[in-house]
Order: structure tokens, then C-alpha cells, then sequence
């Protein structure tokens, strides 16, 4: 059995979800090897607890990788996916706010290289979009509302990953209605619910802790490691069916 760490870039390293990849890979040692830790401004130290860091303007000198993960900005989402392209690496981005024009280039680089990108990182998600789909299927007719609450930072509404269940209601042949909740500081909630005739089903996902995002995309760096060039998602790397 290979017990060979899988060596990742970091691309957006100083961010929330960059300093908690960096933490949990840290604690999988045997798991994950972040051999380069890529932020937007030069680092004030080149080292750190063992990970190089580099300036994004340096990302071509980074050292060889298994997979990028990234979690930045738009403009900083096209040399990252240039480089993963350049080196046949796999890519893992939860990179938020992308033009058309990006998401074209993430359609074009499925040709070459495998590449994820998710709203949502969390496993119990991914679930849960089996799940609704399947509901959905199996319950023609019924009204589906979906009701996504988050922390009152939060602009986008109804959140990406309440549009992604819906998509899954959808595929199973439900129309799906959505309603939105800001209040304090909600980590993500999502329900859905199936009403018909005297019954109802509710299906629940409720985030506590966002270290399940950053879990959520070390599994995905891994689950694609070897794989052929595509797009994959994260139901489809845990139901058998990227």
C-alpha cells in the first residue's frame, strides 16, 4: 500500500480557508505534504513551520506538486489554473465570483487536467445533493422549497450551494422555490423540503465548523490524484460516478 504523502500547493495561503488547509494537512502529515504555500503579497518569511512560501508573481518557481488547491480571488484564479495546465497537475478551486470568460477556461482545461470546482466543499453536501435528487425522483408532484441561512456578512442570496441543491431537485424533476435567512453568525444551514398530500420530508445539512470546507478539499486533492482530465464534482468522487 503507498503511504506517500500527497504533495499540495496551496494558492491562496493566507486566507481563511488557506490558513485552515495548512493547519489540517499539518496534522496529516501522513495524508498531505503542502510543499508550497502561495500568497497574494511576498511573504514576510520564506520558511514557516517547514512549508515554503512564495509571492504570486512567483508562482512559476514553485517546486513540483501532486495537486493545487485554491482558494483566492478571480484575478488571481487564471495563473494558477495556467500553471496546474502547464504542469498536467490536478486542481481543486473553491474560487468564488469568476467571469464567464474564467469559466470557460475551466471548461477548456477539463480537456487537459483533472479540476474540481465547488461552492461547497462538505462532504455531508455532496450527500445531501444525492439525496435530493433521489427525493425529488421518487416524489413528482410535490412542492420543494429549499431555505439557506447564513451569517449576516453574507451577500450572495440564495447561497451557491442552495442554487447547487436546487439544480439536484431539479434533475429529478422538482421546482424548486428558495428562501434565504441572515442572521448572526450561521456558519450554513440548508433544508429542504418535499410537501405533499398530509406528509412532509425535510432533509438537513447545518455546517458548525468551517474546517468541514477545508476537509472537504484535501479529500477532493486526493480523490483526484491519478484520475483522467475532466471536470469532477464532489457527489461524483463519493458515489462512484465523476
Amino acid at each position: 500500500m503507498n503511504t506517500t504523502p500527497l504533495r499540495v500547493l496551496i494558492h491562496g495561503a493566507s486566507g481563511r480557508m488557506g490558513q485552515a488547509l495548512m493547519r489540517l494537512a499539518a496534522e496529516s502529515p501522513a495524508n498531505w505534504q503542502v510543499v508550497a504555500a502561495v500568497t497574494r503579497r511576498a511573504p514576510a518569511q520564506r520558511v514557516v513551520d517547514g512549508v515554503p512560501h512564495f509571492a504570486a508573481a512567483e508562482l512559476a518557481g514553485v517546486p513540483d506538486f501532486d495537486a493545487a488547491i485554491d482558494f483566492s480571488l478571480p484575478e488571481g484564479f487564471d495563473p494558477v489554473l495556467a500553471l496546474c495546465v502547464a504542469r498536467a497537475r490536478p486542481l481543486v478551486s473553491g474560487t468564488t465570483g469568476l467571469s464567464p470568460e474564467q469559466r470557460g477556461k475551466l471548461d477548456a482545461a477539463a480537456a487537459t487536467i483533472p479540476l474540481l470546482w465547488a461552492s461547497n466543499f462538505s462532504v455531508g453536501v455532496a450527500v445531501l445533493n444525492e439525496l435530493v435528487e433521489r427525493a425529488a425522483r421518487a416524489l413528482p408532484g410535490w412542492d420543494c422549497d429549499i431555505v439557506e441561512s447564513h451569517h449576516v456578512h453574507k451577500k450572495d442570496a440564495p447561497s451557491g450551494t442552495a442554487l447547487t441543491l436546487g439544480e439536484s431537485a431539479q434533475q429529478g424533476g422538482a421546482q424548486p422555490r428558495y428562501a434565504s435567512l441572515r442572521a448572526g453568525d450561521i456558519v450554513g444551514e440548508h433544508l429542504v423540503q418535499f410537501a405533499g398530500q398530509g406528509e412532509r420530508i425535510e432533509l438537513v445539512h447545518r455546517a458548525t465548523n468551517r474546517d468541514i470546507f477545508a476537509r472537504g478539499a484535501l479529500q477532493a486533492a486526493s480523490g483526484l490524484a491519478g484520475r483522467a482530465p475532466g471536470a469532477y464534482t464532489m457527489r461524483g468522487l463519493l458515489f462512484g460516478d465523476a
